[in-house]
């Protein structure tokens, strides 16, 4: 029997998962209340259809940093996919292609960034965390601009690692065999004894906590490629991030596994749209589950919409084919709304077709 939505792609997914795993991909910070409330969110807003426009001609045609890609809708970054499916990233690429959408490439990637950007047909972007070692950075960046990738995304709310106490009881670890192959490094199990899994002890050892605007501002000035700012959900951080260089933000809060009871993307994102006034890309990411949800987000003034667990669940199921199956499913939900709405193009979708609900 076809899968109708993404919730029905979640529940047989985590069944097939090992528990570690399962936890791993959706689980949240703390409480999870962040993580919650990025799904609540969509809730809160109600959609203001209008009525005799035509729209027997739709298109959800997009660009996203100057790419010519078929949906607004692109794959958030997201760790260690061989831990969903064999061919982990290489395959979310090929399904990602065959959609028509972007990719972000996740630094904790267990495939080669060079073997993901040959096997994907569309744009890929590379999410960076910013290692102490800055000549390793560097050259992690010339790296991934030189495999082909067409911006850099750098994480800026990472600095630390927020407490998930899913990961911290089941000791998570990479299982042997799976690496890191973008990065120098690894880690391994760590018991729940000691208050932390195996990616917070490495995140501890590897990534920079005094991370700042002036380094964002240097990852600017060399990379060659626009630089995008991944973890911006106020106004004030996103103009600063526009001006130190950035091309773009992700409204985002990692998926609500950092800060338990920050504020839910979807809230953060007017702001933010409002105070980069046009200056740069807007992306957000963070509870997105239907073409109504992004379409919500679009008239609110993103620029594009991230998904990041429900790609896993379709590469769970179906490798590449799942997650191609997941992406057009997505945006079969999009284009039904904006039939629906009265918007037969992205430009249509605008801030008066949403209100608080």
């Amino acid at each position: 029997m076809a899968r109708l939505n993404v919730d029905e792609w979640e529940a047989e997914a985590l069944e097939r998962l090992s528990p570690m795993v399962a936890d791993y991909y959706r689980s949240g910070s703390r409480s999870e209340r962040t993580l919650r409330n990025n799904r609540s969110a969509y809730e809160r807003w109600v959609l203001r259809h209008r009525v005799l426009v035509d729209v027997s001609l739709r298109t959800q045609a997009a660009r996203i940093l100057g790419h010519e890609v078929a949906t607004p809708i692109a794959v958030a970054p997201t760790a260690f996919h061989r831990l969903a499916h064999d061919e982990g990233e290489v395959a979310t690429a090929r399904g990602a292609g065959a959609a028509g959408a972007a990719m972000i490439l996740s630094t904790l990637s267990n495939s080669p960034v060079e073997r993901v950007v040959a096997e994907a047909s569309g744009p890929v972007f590379f999410q960076l965390y910013v290692e102490k070692d800055r000549g390793r950075c560097r050259a992690l960046v010339d790296r991934v601009r030189a495999a082909g990738c067409k911006a850099l995304v750098v994480t800026v709310d990472a600095a630390v690692l927020g407490m998930r106490e899913r990961d911290v009881r089941n000791g998570f670890h990479l299982p042997d065999g799976l690496s890191m192959p973008n990065i120098e490094g690894e880690f391994t199990d760590v018991p729940a004894a000691a208050g932390n899994s195996g990616l917070a002890d490495w995140v501890e050892r590897a990534l920079d906590p005094s991370l700042s605007f002036k380094d964002l501002e240097w990852l600017a000035s060399v990379a060659g490629i626009p630089v995008v700012a991944k973890g911006v959900c106020r106004g004030d951080d996103a103009i600063r991030c526009v001006d130190h260089g950035a091309a773009g933000v992700v409204v985002s809060n990692h998926g609500g596994r950092q800060l338990d009871g920050g504020q839910a993307t979807l809230d953060a994102l007017p702001e933010v749209v409002e105070s980069v006034d046009g200056r740069a890309a807007v992306w957000v990411d963070g509870g997105v589950r239907s073409g109504v949800d992004a379409l919500i987000a679009l008239a609110l003034g993103a620029d594009a919409v991230l998904v990041g667990r429900p790609v896993l669940w379709g590469l769970t199921l179906g490798g590449a084919d799942g997650v191609r199956e997941v992406l057009q499913l997505l945006n079969s939900q999009l284009d039904e709304a904006m039939a629906l709405v009265g918007a037969p193009s992205l430009p249509d979708i605008t801030r008066d077709l949403v209100r608080r609900a």
